[in-house]
């Protein structure tokens, strides 16, 4: 049966580019600042700065090459979209741009979440670049590429693939490739477990974008001697640089409709002033009409519409013309996809309470060690648990423990990777009870579980973790009823952050513990011999982190 006979078999893409599109590649990729000049007749000039992910910026320098403004000009930075979306948020003095062209509407969302208020949630999108399974070539010609075009549930079943993941937290190459898995496995017997999984297989190789997966492809010039996978989500268009740059691994796109394209929306951010105005509907316009059309089918990528490469519609090695992909998934669809990520992957943003009242110098039977050493030998043994990116910080409480504060910060929020190099493990084996401390609980998991929803990240396991011994014994804190009233408030179902309270002996509170973990969504474990406290802890977070 010839090639062309099967729809299927034109679903994939092979290092075959225009001399054209090799030089624009060459030339422009990596271009991070471009500027068109005023005509010199102009007595105040505007300028309009431009921010712009890596693989559009090409096309918006071409664009911009051939604008003949009247009075101003143009310059366009490069800056990678979470990056972007933090610093939109919370300025960090550096010059802010009046257009924003990320690689998917994601960030725009993202940046919105952060507090962004004059970030739109969606823009014109001007561009795209579906999002696909690279395959290390001979994996594909394995399951009989190019005769065959295999799907994602084919790819990921053959032998010996090694797969690896863009961190979903941060490139949304990764975030909706999610959706790729989960409709990779709908044939199977139990869906939801093959699912599972199959997250458990990507994060082991999980890095921080399709660049750090492509330098670990088999023979890649740049892979060091690494550890390699040979299937990863990737953008079309960074599938298509890697292929031109690195001809000796090449990789073969495997495609999915039920994965969302990268979009490039076209977000005219707030504080454009008069002057800048018609610059910026000058280069909107261009970038959305013929020239904007002319200069994306240069640079790699598809016009919005998701067509065919140009110069390559007939080329059975290139995706077909057009391909019906998803839409993009609701924001809290988004936060589901994410939070379940996280709790597969234990990539988690967690803050631990653990009490050092008076009552934690007990002496524990059999071990020669108090309850505090052996509190603190579990939580230095969970720092291994966790993932080395993530986020953890540390407090000690009790009563009065800092002036008028029942707790201190012990570690602060940092990587678990820079806790352990930075001499974290000493420090908590040197933490010592408060010979008269009181239990100061009621303020400290109100407080702590406030800096929790103010840092809520998306992406990541986000936890509170109570460690106690006994029961509330601060008479000057809040009560009961307003502690739960409190964490009631705080409750947002898109982004949840369950308490988990690990009672520690015969005298912790498990009704108490449940009362306030429940509030939240949590749950309470107890280990009434101190001894077991390590296995008790490690229990929950397993409860809670997907099993």
């Amino acid at each position: 049966m010839g090639r062309h006979s099967d729809g299927r078999r034109r679903r994939l893409l092979v290092p075959a580019l225009a001399t054209g599109l090799v030089l624009v590649l060459g030339a422009a990729a990596w271009v991070t600042v471009t500027t068109v000049r005023s005509r010199p007749s102009c007595e105040q000039p505007a300028k309009v700065l431009v921010t712009a992910s890596a693989d559009i910026a090409p096309a918006l320098s071409l664009v911009v090459h051939d604008l003949d403004l009247r009075c101003g000009s143009i310059e366009i930075q490069t800056r990678e979209a979470t990056q972007v979306a933090e610093r939109l948020a919370l300025s960090d003095g550096s010059p802010r741009p009046q257009v924003w062209v990320p690689d998917s509407t994601l960030a725009l969302r993202r940046a919105h979440q952060l507090g962004a208020a004059d970030v739109p949630e969606t823009g014109a999108s001007v561009a795209s670049s579906p999002v696909v399974l690279a395959v290390a070539a001979d994996v594909a010609k394995g399951l009989g590429w190019p005769d065959h075009a295999p799907t994602w549930a084919e790819a990921l079943a053959a032998p010996g693939v090694i797969p690896g993941m863009p961190d979903p937290a941060r490139d949304p190459v990764g975030v909706t490739a999610l959706l790729g898995l989960r409709e990779s496995v709908k044939a199977a017997p139990e869906p939801s477990a093959a699912y599972v999984a199959l997250l458990r297989r990507f994060s082991a190789n999980t890095l921080g974008a399709e660049t750090d997966l492509i330098a670990r492809l088999p023979g890649s010039s740049d892979g060091g001697g690494t550890a390699a996978v040979t299937a990863f989500p990737a953008s079309e268009n960074a599938l298509l640089r890697h292929n031109i740059e690195d001809p000796k691994s090449p990789l073969v796109a495997v495609y999915s409709t039920a994965v969302p394209t990268l979009d490039y929306p076209f977000a005219e951010l707030g504080g454009i002033t008069p002057q800048q105005r018609p610059i910026v509907r000058a280069l909107r316009d261009a970038v959305l009409g013929d020239a904007g059309a002319e200069a994306i089918a240069k640079t790699g990528l598809r016009a919005a519409g998701g067509q065919a490469l140009r110069d390559h519609a007939d080329d059975p090695r290139v995706s077909p013309p057009g391909i019906r992909v998803a839409n993009l998934p609701p924001a809290a669809a988004v936060d589901e996809l994410l939070n379940q990520w996280a709790g597969i992957n234990l990539s988690a943003r967690v803050q631990v309470l653990i009490d050092v009242s008076g009552s934690m110098n007990a002496q524990v039977p059999g071990t020669g060690l108090d309850r505090m050493q052996v509190t603190m030998q579990a939580a230095a043994k969970a720092m291994h648990l966790f993932k080395p990116a993530t986020q953890l910080r540390m407090l000690t409480f009790s009563t009065r423990l800092d002036g008028d504060k029942d707790y201190r910060e012990l570690l602060p929020m940092a990587p678990v990777a820079q806790h352990l190099a930075g001499g974290a493990l000493d420090r908590l084996a040197q933490v010592k009870a408060t010979p008269d401390g009181g239990t100061g609980l009621y303020d400290s998991v109100l407080d702590t579980y406030r800096t929790a929803r103010r840092e809520w990240e998306p992406g990541r396991l986000n936890l509170v973790i109570v460690m106690t011994d006994g029961r509330n014994e601060d008479a000057h804190s809040v009560s009961r009823p307003e502690l739960l009233a409190e964490l009631a408030k705080l409750q947002d179902p898109r982004r949840p952050i369950p308490l988990i309270g690990v009672g520690i002996g015969p005298d912790a509170d498990k009704a108490e513990l449940t009362q306030l973990t429940a509030a939240t969504g949590g749950q309470a474990f107890v280990a009434p011999d101190p001894a077991k406290i390590t296995d008790v802890f490690f229990a929950a977070l397993s409860r809670i982190a997907g099993g």
